[in-house]
């Protein structure tokens, strides 16, 4: 594949490469069961307890000195019931973590498209995973989807001082596989992360994974180029001027 000067890929992980969005619908619906068939709370209650939990997710604040993250983990769940009903849900809110993360990294597969696109395109390019994120969350991924053999190199932003879209993270990634980052382009789907990163970083070029074309006509920040399928990508770099 002959790639007009690239040197190296640097992909996204987390709904870029798997979905992690699906698998984590898929393990809050068996949480839904757990709460519903085993304990005293309505489908509306557990609704609100897995609702709660996922909005504790996004606004998520770890110390490694205070707690583990399965600890704080579970305590979402645990507070999420304390705020439906008062009780003692510690053992229920383990229950409940254990059956959503098991779940969940049991999801998080690589399509075979996607596994064949990555083996190819790593004849013509260094590739790099950078991925956001607590370095225990994202290595746990990494390692049940098994996706690194398709890598030269793994960064995972909550192992470094800053995360994407710093500058900083993007250079230490050319720095560790020896490219410049006028040779290399990013390829994600957060714009926040994603591509404003590549941008600030001065890379070649941006390409925005985006899978609802008819959602966000006018992104920004605004990438190079867009797709709707990460293995559509090859066709990009063979074009990118």
């Amino acid at each position: 594949m002959v790639l007009n000067g690239i040197k190296a890929v640097f992909f996204d992980l987390d709904n870029t490469l798997i979905d992690t969005s699906g698998a984590s619908r898929k393990a809050i619906a068996e949480v839904l069961k757990l709460l519903v068939d085993k304990s005293q709370f309505s489908e509306e209650e557990a609704q609100l307890i897995c609702n709660n939990f996922q909005t504790k997710l996004l606004f998520e604040n770890y110390d490694s000195s205070i707690m583990t993250m399965d600890d704080l983990r579970v305590s979402y769940f645990e507070t999420s019931m304390g705020e439906i009903r008062s009780g003692d849900y510690k053992e229920l809110a383990e229950q409940c973590y254990n059956l959503w993360k098991t779940c969940r990294l049991q999801m998080l597969t690589i399509a075979e498209s996607t596994k064949n696109m990555l083996s190819e395109l790593r004849k013509s390019a260094t590739l790099v995973l950078l991925t956001n994120g607590q370095r225990q969350v994202q290595r746990e991924k990494i390692e049940a989807c098994g996706i690194s053999p398709y890598f030269d190199a793994v960064v995972v932003g909550g192992e470094h001082a800053e995360e994407k879209p710093a500058p900083s993270i993007f250079l230490h990634c050319c720095d560790l596989v020896q490219v410049k980052p006028q040779d290399c382009v990013m390829v994600g789907d957060s714009l926040d992360t994603d591509i404003l990163g590549g941008l600030n970083a001065g890379l070649k070029a941006t390409i925005w994974l985006n899978k609802n074309p008819h959602g966000n006509r006018n992104p920004n920040p605004a990438p190079h180029y867009v797709i709707d399928c990460v293995t559509r990508l090859p066709d990009v770099l063979r074009n990118l001027q």
